[in-house]
């Protein structure tokens, strides 16, 4: 019963995981296009980038584990990004920092949990994922003065 528990548990993670990163390329992709500031801009890029690889990670251990791969964003996401297209300059930037700062501090909390879960090939996922989740915590504090 908990194995199938914890099996179950990883699929969630797996999941959500992708669906965090596909609103990491997106808003990425958007701060690229829209930030008022090359820091942001720059910022953005990294995502797209880093995401893009984590999710193929994360879709190829889904695959195998059947888990749906889903192509849609948190319900957070899409509202932030809706919010976002409205702004420009400096708000936008101030708007996405804080977002990436307050998205990246709960994700890595998780993250670290489920690293801690053991030899299964999820939590090693999240343990291998963690430092660029930190390093991205870390360009979102810079880029807000934190």
């Amino acid at each position: 019963m908990a194995s199938s528990a914890l099996a179950r548990s990883d699929k969630q993670f797996l999941s959500d995981a992708i669906k965090g990163d596909n609103a990491e390329i997106t808003l990425g992709q958007l701060a690229a296009q829209k930030g008022g500031s090359d820091g942001v801009r720059s910022f953005g890029q990294t995502l797209v980038t880093d995401h893009r690889k984590a999710k193929d990670e994360a879709a190829a251990l889904a695959a195998g584990l059947e888990v749906k791969i889903s192509e849609g964003v948190t319900e957070e996401a899409q509202q932030e990004f809706d919010k976002l297209q409205h702004l420009t300059g400096p708000e936008f930037d101030k708007e996405f920092v804080g977002f990436m700062t307050a998205e990246h501090e709960k994700v890595i909390s998780e993250f670290k949990e489920k690293a801690g879960e053991g030899n299964r090939q999820v939590p090693e996922l999240a343990a291998k994922t963690l430092p660029t989740l930190q390093i991205h915590l870390q360009l979102a504090q810079s880029l807000s003065g934190r």
